[in-house]
Parts: structure tokens; sequence; C-alpha cells
């Protein structure tokens, strides 16, 4: 027997209501019910990051994350960060800094990118903070080595990492 709930999605700033069985993943209701694409089903097991969004702010796996898990919370994919024709800074910056190829991993590296600018803009250490103190006193410094070990989650087949990097720090 199947159990399904009634409920609501605020998916980048609207509201949808939906009907799913409780098993559904929030990558597969968005990609399958709502038709937002960006969110990739790479590995389907929460190791290369492809699915990711925010949730409430922060990154989660999609893949991971039951749909029935994110009511009353705001959930971001790389559909709210900006439009074809409004480009948010980040995704400018991915196109400056030659930040993708293939692009299967690009709107999970983008979500990532947004999260760890605002983790370091809140003071959030990381395993590679130097002074695990810097943060209590304001915002910490990102550089190469915290982009890369804040980013470690999300994998890209074709090695575009540098220009990942230099993307987040852009």
């Amino acid at each position: 027997m199947t159990t399904r709930s009634s409920l609501t999605l605020t998916v980048n700033g609207t509201d949808h209501a939906l009907e799913l069985d409780h098993r559904t993943t929030l990558l597969d209701a968005l990609r399958e019910h709502l038709g937002l694409t960006g969110s990739k089903k790479g590995c389907d097991h929460g190791q290369c990051g492809a699915c990711t969004v925010l949730l409430g702010g922060r990154r989660v796996n999609a893949c991971l994350t039951l749909a029935v898990q994110v009511r009353g919370r705001e959930v971001t994919t790389v559909e709210g960060l900006g439009t074809p024709e409004d480009l948010s800074p980040l995704q400018e910056a991915f196109l400056e800094c030659d930040a993708l190829q293939c692009g299967y991993c690009t709107s999970g590296q983008l979500v990532s990118g947004v999260a760890v600018q605002q983790e370091a803009a809140d003071g959030w250490p990381s395993a590679v903070t130097e002074d695990l103190t810097a943060g209590l006193s304001g915002p910490v410094v990102l550089d190469d080595a915290e982009v890369r070990e804040r980013m470690s989650g999300n994998l890209c087949r074709c090695g575009a990492y540098r220009g990942i990097t230099a993307a987040v720090l852009a």
C-alpha cells in the first residue's frame, strides 16, 4: 500500500500544491512534478552534488531529501538564482572564468558556490580555516584552499575545478 501526502512546496518563491508518495525525493518532486530540471540526478546516492539545492539557505542533496521533509521551508534551485536575461553574479563569473565544460554538474556547482559565499560571509569556518575564531568577528576570507574544501562535495567529471574555484572567488 502506497501512502500519499498533500503538501505545499515553496520553490524559488512560488508555492506548489502537490500530492506525492511519501517516498518521493525532493529531486524527483522538482524534476518530475514541477518541471524544474536544472538539478540533476547524477549518482542518486548523495555523492556527486549534481542535485544540490538550498533548503532555507543551506545546501542539501535533493536526492537524499524527502519532499515531505521540506514543508514550510524555502527551496532554492539553480532556476531561482537568475534568468538567461538577468544572470546572477556567480553565473556571470562561471561564464567569464570558463567554469564549465559538459555542464552536467554546473547547476549543483552554482548552488553550492552561492552557499559557500554565504557561509564564509556568515563566518562559518571550514576544515582548512586556519583561525577557527576568525569567523566570530566577521566573515571568513575565501581563498583557493577554502573554496576547494567547501566545494569538495560537488564533483566535476570534466575536471573544470580551476575555473569553478576562480568563479566562486570572483
